[in-house]
């Protein structure tokens, strides 16, 4: 297993060298700076690979010990879990190691100057402060790090999962910057490339580590098979779908025929292509016959085709990377473009703002993608004729429309250029879409819709969303105390500390904030007023009580922005300079006046059903004693009148 990985990985450095040289790739020079040397050019490469290569192997080594391979009942992994987290954790040294060459390498690149020129810790430290890629590579050499020690200490399952998430999450500070992350329409094209580097991750690690699975005579290959292969094929239409969006935002349909960029994009297309149909029709094969019982081999000899093939693909990729784009498709950008990505066309006018769309990948993806499954769920249930409340239905999709809504109408085109647009979206993800999703009860359907693992079989999704829920993170982020500092702490801690004046300049920085509007919201209102039970049960007078304590500080934070005399992000806004929004203090005061006033209305909804879910849980108390007094014939009244009698009795004076 060991030598065909280190084959992999060669073969993928030499074609990535070899498309670098040929598509001039190794001349390739930043304008203004002096060329960095033949070892700078070829050396990124090489490290590139190195990183990629690792990082795969770590995800997919992860991804096997937490959610292929079963643990113990005890929850500590098994046998073929701990193996994976072994291999995690050498690839997760590889991969460090590889993402400190790689921020030598690309500050050498970036400051035009050999990379043994920039040894120095001084001149280090002034590159990566002033040059994106190399900061990136930092970050993610820290989560290397991370992982690397973390597999070495950790043997239960759910830190398992958690250093799996992890992994993830280090393969996104790289995604952030280079072609993708400049110029027009980066947000397109940066969001598609992080659909496109995850997929491809868990596609190509996933596929290593069910390898090294067969090889080592995993006790639980076929399991792993199984599920792996019903990831492929999602990961692979992820892949295909991502990697054209991307290609073409930075390059129009002519040149993928007349320039050495595009033919690099032509053939990374066309290799998954290739991969998706001959992986998915022979791993289905390999996989019907462990399931007959006969012996892996077969899986193992065409999986590990498919293996090599994925590494030329990340050599392709690797030299896509460092191949400079066609010159007529490099055109002069606006600086609104430059900025938030697109063009605007006028001032935000109702009918702009609510059909001026641009399709946010992420989030409006996710919306489409969980109003799905919350439906699929509810169509499960009914066909094996279970009821679902309508109200919860209705509920969950209004939520993901709300969502929608925020992020690509023109509300979400409009929100990085203007305060009070902004305001607008934080609301809607903060303070509606939260309240909407709870309503649903998600977990609820999920835990009823999914089927049980059963008592010997290994655990699926419907027992890890158990576990989630239950787990000491669950339990934490739902204290009243840390949901309320993180719903209502974050609203002073974001806008008055400068955090968001930094934040304005980066996409990732919009996307994590949505994030948080949106999670911090569902996790103050969970236990407030969600279907879904709750790691932490709060009586309806605790509910109210966080409900009244949210409510002024909210109220604050609307009349502080009214008041302030300074402008928030004021260097962003005024390098976009947008005509219609002349006096940006007054926009901010627009901003916060929308943050005072749209808080109201929902909090008064909350109220309202929070109300109601009170009395119906006193009325549902009122009925269960009701069946209890019928069924033990009011024994209890009985008892209670009895003791009354009784201490009448020997209260009376004797004669």
């Amino acid at each position: 297993m060991v030598p065909l990985l280190a084959v992999s990985v060669i073969l993928a450095a030499v074609l990535a060298v070899a498309l670098i040289a040929v598509t001039g790739g190794a001349t390739y020079v930043i304008a203004g700076l002096p060329d960095p040397g033949v070892v700078t050019h070829y050396g990124i490469a090489v490290v590139r690979v190195i990183a990629d290569a690792a990082s795969v192997v770590c995800v997919g080594s992860l991804l096997l010990a937490a959610f292929l391979v079963p643990p113990q009942p005890s929850g500590t992994v098994a046998r073929d879990g701990y193996a994976g987290l072994r291999t995690a954790e050498v690839s997760a040294w590889v991969w460090f190691a590889s993402a400190m060459a790689s921020v030598f390498f690309t500050a050498a690149d970036g400051a035009g100057k050999p990379v043994t020129e920039i040894f120095s810790p001084v001149v280090l430290v002034d590159l990566i402060d002033a040059i994106e890629q190399p900061k990136a590579w930092l970050f993610t050499a820290a989560i290397a790090l991370v992982l690397a020690v973390g597999c070495r200490i950790v043997l239960s399952w759910g830190w398992t999962a958690v250093l799996f998430f992890v992994s993830v999450a280090g393969l996104v500070p790289v995604a952030l910057t280079g072609h993708s992350a400049s110029g027009g329409s980066h947000d397109m094209a940066t969001n598609s490339l992080l659909y496109h580097l995850i997929a491809a991750s868990l596609w190509v690690g996933g596929l290593f580590a069910v390898l090294a699975l067969g090889w080592r005579r995993g006790e639980h290959l076929k399991l792993a098979a199984t599920r792996f292969s019903k990831l492929a094929l999602v990961c692979w239409i992820v892949m295909a779908l991502s990697g054209v969006i991307n290609a073409l935002v930075r390059i129009s349909f002519a040149d993928l025929f007349t320039s050495d960029y595009g033919l690099l994009v032509l053939a990374k297309i066309v290799a998954l292509l290739v991969l998706g149909v001959f992986g998915q029709q022979q791993r289905s094969r390999g996989v019907k016959a462990l399931v007959d019982g006969q012996g892996g081999a077969q899986l193992l000899r065409l999986a590990a085709v498919e293996l090599l093939i994925m590494f030329v693909t990340i050599g392709i990729a690797t030299a896509l990377a460092r191949t400079p784009p066609p010159a007529d498709a490099v055109t002069q950008p606006s600086t609104t473009e430059v900025l938030i990505g697109y063009d605007l066309p006028g001032a935000p006018t109702v009918l702009r703002l609510l059909f001026d769309w641009r399709f946010d990948l992420v989030y409006g993806t996710a919306a489409l993608v969980l109003a799905g499954l919350y439906l699929a769920g509810v169509r499960r249930l009914r066909r094996r004729g279970d009821e679902w409340p309508v109200g919860r239905t209705v509920a969950w999709v209004a939520g993901c429309a709300v969502l929608l809504l925020a992020t690509s109408s023109g509300l979400g085109r409009y929100s990085p250029a203007m305060f009070s647009t902004h305001m607008g979206v934080h609301m809607l993800l903060s303070m509606v879409a939260p309240v909407l999703f709870v309503l649903g009860g998600p977990v609820t359907l999920a835990l009823r819709a999914l089927p049980a693992a059963g008592k010997d079989a290994p655990p699926g999704p419907r027992e890890w969303l158990l576990a989630f829920v239950h787990s000491p993170v669950a339990r934490v982020l739902t204290h009243p105390v840390a949901a309320l500092l993180l719903f209502v702490g974050s609203f002073y801690v974001l806008y008055f500390s400068g955090l968001f004046d930094n934040a304005l300049d980066y996409h990732w920085a919009h996307l994590l904030m949505n994030a948080h509007f949106l999670l911090s919201g569902y996790v103050f209102y969970w236990p407030v007023i969600g279907v879904d039970p709750s790691p932490r049960r709060l009586p309806h007078l605790g509910r109210l009580g966080m409900m009244f304590a949210a409510m002024p500080f909210h109220a604050f934070f609307g009349v502080i922005l009214m008041s302030k005399q300074t402008v928030i992000g004021e260097t962003f806004y005024r390098q976009l300079n947008l005509p219609w929004v002349s006096d940006l203090l007054a926009d901010q005061r627009l901003g916060g006046g929308i943050a005072w006033a749209s808080g109201e209305l929902p909090v008064l909804l909350v109220l309202i059903a929070l109300l109601v879910q009170w009395a119906r849980a006193d009325e549902r108390e009122a009925k269960r004693k009701d069946r209890r007094a019928d069924q033990t014939g009011d024994a209890d009244l009985a008892a209670y009148n009895a003791m009354l009698k009784q201490l009448a009795d020997q209260g009376e004076p004797r004669g």
